[in-house]
C-alpha cells in the first residue's frame, strides 16, 4: 500500500470580530517581528497596511516607465507621420508642429500608464488565483461578510506551530486554524 502524500501547512489564520481588534493584532504581530502575514477583511481597514509593515513601492516607477513609452510612442508616431512619412503643407504651418503634437502626446502617455499599473497590479498581485490557502480555513467564508482574519505563514522565519499558535490566542483572537496547503 502506497503511503499517502501528506499536506503541507500553509500557516495559521487567526479570526476577529472587529477591525479594531485586527488593527491591534496586526500591530502586535508586527512588533514581534512576523514579516510573512497577510490580512483579511470585509471593508478596508485605514492603517492595517502600516500595522502589517507592508510597504511596496513597485509598482510606481514601473507605471512611470510606461507612462514615458507611451510619451515616446505617441510623439513618435505624431512626428514619423506629420514629418517623415506624409508631410503636409497645411496652411504654411511647419512639418514639425511641436505644440500640436502635446495633447495626443499626453493622452497616450496617460493610456500607456493605466495600462502598466492594471497589467503590473495583476502580476504582481498573483492574480488572477482562483485558490489561495486561506479558503480552507473553515470560517473564511465570512472575510467577505462581517469577520476579519489575520494570517501568519510557515514560510516566516520566527514561526512555529506551537509558539505562534499560543500568541494568536493571547491577542484575543476568536478561533486560531491551522491551513493547510
Amino acid at each position: 500500500m502506497a503511503d499517502q502524500p501528506t499536506a503541507s501547512l500553509y500557516g495559521l489564520v487567526a479570526e476577529f470580530d472587529s477591525a479594531p481588534e485586527l488593527l491591534d493584532a496586526a500591530r502586535e504581530v508586527t512588533r514581534a517581528g512576523y514579516r510573512k502575514t497577510d490580512a483579511f477583511s470585509p471593508f478596508p481597514v485605514h492603517g492595517l497596511a502600516e500595522a502589517l509593515d507592508f510597504h511596496d513601492r513597485r509598482l510606481s516607477p514601473i507605471v512611470l516607465l510606461g507612462g514615458i513609452c507611451g510619451l515616446l510612442f505617441g510623439y513618435g508616431l505624431e512626428y514619423y507621420t506629420q514629418v517623415i512619412s506624409f508631410p503636409e503643407n497645411i496652411g504654411g504651418r511647419p512639418y514639425h508642429a511641436w505644440v500640436a503634437f502635446i495633447p495626443p502626446a499626453f493622452e497616450t502617455t496617460i493610456l500607456f500608464g493605466a495600462f502598466t499599473a492594471g497589467i503590473t497590479m495583476m502580476v504582481l498581485n498573483g492574480l488572477p488565483s482562483p485558490y489561495h490557502p486561506v479558503f480552507n480555513a473553515p470560517r473564511f467564508r465570512f472575510a467577505s461578510q462581517d469577520k476579519f482574519f489575520l494570517a501568519i505563514e510557515a514560510a516566516d522565519p520566527k514561526f512555529s506551530e506551537a509558539e505562534t499558535r499560543a500568541f494568536l490566542t493571547g491577542l484575543h483572537a476568536r478561533e486560531v486554524v491551522a491551513v493547510e496547503e
